[in-house]
């Protein structure tokens, strides 16, 4: 399909994590049509994580559940018109939600392509569309990129993206200043959305205690919320040595890559931050249970990756108990043993007048 798109709109309405997993779908669009316009719809919350990409001209949030019926409607409305507006000549769906049929008919593209969703089959769905690209990959990644199969380009850009200006990273800097922190510091962010995603707290004490001992500082962030933040507290109760915690549910999702960005590891369970240490290349430690490990993991080649499936069987999706701590199973042993590996041999094991 030789075209010269000029206005492309792409469409994903996921969680943060999920955003940034399309980034590699924005930059092939942006390879191999480099003086089109992309834009991207997606869930209003999760705009953060995408507000410094280059490759993106513009965003544009539709209101999620938590938002009054009043305000979804006119949200709805207000992006009917300036979607319109825009007269775009591509659309990319990776969205199942039953609405976007409906929008991509009222914006009327010559060329939409959607993924072929299974539970998607009827003939108001597949009519919506021009091209249907069936979902293939092991990873997300992978599965995300063959939305664009229709579209016959000779080169793919497989690399997830996290931008964030100089800005942010200058008022990180001063940030660990303040809380004393020297260039050689670790990032763990312990929490996650749900509880089946967590790890136990006083295991991620025991990491933190061994990188200390390693001579790391460790700084520990979180989410805003008021969980997250007793998380945080929790696990420093139970270091012998408290980590920093001056940045915990302050960061912005850029001011986050950029400290990400600047530490020797990141340490994480399945949740957004794991998948930002992969796109600006941190090495990481990510720890996952009852979830497709292959198909959610980070898209890294620096990481160790530890699945709870290892340690004792997982529960099918549908069999799921969301309210489990899968990950217990995992021993901090074992997360140790995988940041020595990362960060090299620790201090004790040196030998003398190498210390």
């Amino acid at each position: 399909m030789e075209k010269p798109f000029r206005k492309i709109l792409v469409i994903k309405m996921r969680f943060h994590g999920d955003m940034l997993l399309t980034t590699p779908v924005i930059s092939t669009l942006k390879q191999n049509y480099p003086d089109a316009e992309i834009d991207v719809l997606l869930y209003h919350e999760t705009m953060p994580i995408l507000s410094v990409n280059p490759e993106i001209h513009a965003l544009y949030g539709i209101k999620n559940k938590k938002a009054k019926t009043t305000e979804k409607i006119a949200n709805i409305f207000h992006l009917i018109s300036t979607l319109r507006a825009n007269k775009y000549d591509l659309i990319v769906n990776m969205t199942d939600q039953w609405i976007v049929s409906l929008l991509v008919r009222l914006l009327k593209a010559p060329v939409r392509i959607s993924q072929d969703y299974s539970h998607r089959q009827s003939p108001f769905w597949r009519n919506s569309f021009t091209h249907l690209a069936a979902l293939n990959g092991a990873n997300v990644v992978e599965s995300n990129l063959s939305v664009l199969a229709p579209l016959g380009l000779k080169s793919y850009v497989t690399h997830t993206t996290m931008s964030y200006n100089p800005d942010s990273w200058t008022r990180v800097r001063d940030a660990l200043n303040s809380a004393g922190v020297d260039e050689r510091y670790v990032v763990i962010q312990p929490t996650a959305r749900q509880l089946f995603k967590c790890w136990n707290n006083e295991k991620f004490s025991q990491v933190i205690d061994a990188l200390h001992d390693r001579g790391y500082e460790v700084v520990v962030t979180s989410g805003p919320g008021a969980e997250d933040l007793a998380c945080v507290e929790a696990i420093v109760k139970g270091c012998k040595t408290a980590p920093v915690t001056a940045l915990a549910g302050k960061l912005t999702f850029p001011e986050l890559a950029a400290l990400i960005d600047h530490a020797e590891l990141f340490i994480g369970v399945d949740s957004a931050p794991g998948h930002i240490a992969a796109a600006v290349d941190t090495p990481l430690v990510c720890l996952f249970g009852a979830t497709d490990h292959i198909f959610w993991r980070p898209w890294s080649t620096n990481m160790i990756q530890f699945w709870a499936g290892d340690y004792r069987p997982m529960p099918s999706r549908e069999h799921r108990d969301r309210n489990e701590m899968y990950l217990s199973v995992i021993p901090a042993e074992d997360v140790i043993a995988a940041v020595d590996t990362l960060l090299g041999a620790p201090k004790a094991a040196s030998t003398e007048g190498n210390t």
